[in-house]
C-alpha cells in the first residue's frame, strides 16, 4: 500500500508544472502566488537544530529517493496557513520556491486533525527539483492552523492523544458582503440574529429591502468552527437553506464577490485568506461593533472576533515541542511577519 501512495506521488508531483496534489485540499482553495517577500531575511542562519533526516533510493521507481523526516516536523494544517507552512520551510531547509508548493501539501482543517489524533502520515509531500518524496509513514507532527472544535477535541481526548495548543500569531474572523452592499458594520448581536434567523432583510441592519441570504461553511471546517463557538455561542445557528453551504471557502467567496445576484449574500472567512490567498470578484469587510479588524485592534483585543492560529502537537512529542518553542521565539515571530502575519508581538 506504501509504496502505491509514494509512487503515486511521485507521478503528481515530479511530473507536473505546478504539483497541486488534491483539488479537496488547501490547494484547491488558493488562487494567489505565495512568494517570497523581495525583503525576505534569513533568520535561521547555519543553525542546523531542524533538518530532514536520510534519503535512499525509492524501490519501483527509477531515480527517485525516498526522504526520512529527521528533525524536521511534518506538517498539516488549515488552508489559511499554507503560506507560514512555506516560509518555515524556506528558513529552515532553504528550500528553492519551486519546491514549496509540493512540499506544503495541506489536507484542510478536519482532515489534518483527524490525522494528529489517529498518527496517521500526510502521505502527499515531495520535493520536486531533488526527485524526492517524504516518508508516508511517519506521522504528522504538528497542525498549523484554528483550533479543534468540540467533536474533534472530544475525538483526540477518546483516543488519548493530549493535544498542546500553543498560539502562534493573529487573525480576524471577518464578515463579508459584496462591495456594492451599502452596509458597513454589523454589530455582534445583528450578525448572531441574522445566522439565527431573526433577522432577514438588509433594510434591517441599514441596508436596502432585500432578503439576506446568510452563507455557511461545513460543520468541521475551521471558519465554521469559529462561527459557532467564537460568534453565535450559545444562540443556535439556523439550518442553512438549501445551496446556502459553501464547501470550501473559495466557493463562498466566489459566492459574495461575483457581480451578479450576490447583494443579498452574507458570509464569513478569515482576513488572510480574502487578503492574501483567495481573490475574485468585489468584496467589502465589515467592521463589527464599529471596530475594524486592524492588526492593533487584533492586539489589542478590540476587535470583538480576534483570532489565534495555532501550533497543535501531541504533548508526548518532544520534538515538535522544540520547534514550536521556536516559532513562539523572536527569531520564529520575525519569520511569521515575513509571511504576512499578524505576530504576538
Amino acid at each position: 500500500m506504501r509504496q502505491t501512495i509514494v509512487v503515486f506521488t511521485v507521478l503528481c508531483c515530479l511530473l507536473s508544472t505546478f504539483p497541486v496534489l488534491a483539488e479537496s485540499g488547501s490547494w484547491g482553495q488558493i488562487n494567489q502566488s505565495i512568494a517570497r517577500p523581495d525583503s525576505w531575511v534569513d533568520v535561521v542562519g547555519e543553525t542546523n537544530e531542524f533538518q530532514l533526516g536520510s534519503a535512499a533510493p525509492l524501490e519501483g521507481a527509477e531515480g527517485v529517493l525516498l526522504q526520512e523526516w529527521g528533525d524536521y516536523p511534518s506538517i498539516d494544517g488549515s488552508t489559511v496557513c499554507v503560506p507560514l507552512a512555506m516560509e518555515l520551510a524556506r528558513q529552515w531547509l532553504k528550500l528553492p520556491e519551486e519546491d514549496l508548493n509540493g512540499f506544503v501539501n495541506f489536507s484542510t482543517t478536519p482532515y489534518a486533525y483527524d490525522r494528529l489524533t489517529r498518527g496517521l502520515a500526510n502521505p502527499m509531500v515531495a520535493i520536486q527539483s531533488r526527485r524526492t518524496v517524504m516518508d508516508d509513514t511517519h506521522p504528522i507532527d504538528i497542525v498549523l492552523g484554528t483550533g479543534p472544535n468540540a467533536d474533534e477535541r472530544a475525538a483526540a481526548e477518546a483516543a488519548g492523544a493530549d493535544l498542546v495548543m500553543v498560539p502562534v500569531c493573529y487573525d480576524a474572523f471577518v464578515f463579508l458582503v459584496n462591495s456594492r452592499n451599502p452596509v458597513e458594520q454589523l454589530t455582534a448581536e445583528q450578525i448572531r440574529q441574522i445566522y439565527a434567523g431573526k433577522i432577514i432583510f438588509w433594510s434591517d441592519v441599514g441596508g436596502d429591502t432585500l432578503p439576506i441570504q446568510p452563507y455557511q461553511r461545513p460543520h468541521g471546517s475551521g471558519s465554521q468552527t469559529a462561527m459557532e463557538e467564537l460568534v453565535m455561542k450559545d444562540v443556535p445557528l439556523e439550518r442553512a437553506k438549501e445551496n446556502y453551504i459553501s464547501n470550501g471557502m473559495s466557493d463562498l467567496i466566489k459566492q459574495i464577490g461575483n457581480y451578479d445576484n450576490s447583494l443579498n449574500a452574507l458570509g464569513y472567512s478569515y482576513l488572510y485568506y480574502v487578503d492574501a490567498l483567495y481573490k475574485t470578484g468585489s468584496l467589502k469587510v465589515l467592521s463589527v461593533d464599529g471596530v475594524e479588524p486592524s492588526p492593533e485592534n487584533l492586539r489589542s483585543g478590540a476587535y470583538p472576533y480576534t483570532v489565534y492560529y495555532y501550533a497543535v502537537y501531541r504533548k508526548e512529542n518532544e520534538n515538535a515541542r522544540r520547534f514550536v518553542d521556536w516559532m513562539v521565539s523572536d527569531a520564529g515571530q520575525a519569520a511569521i511577519a515575513q509571511a504576512g502575519y499578524i505576530t504576538l508581538r
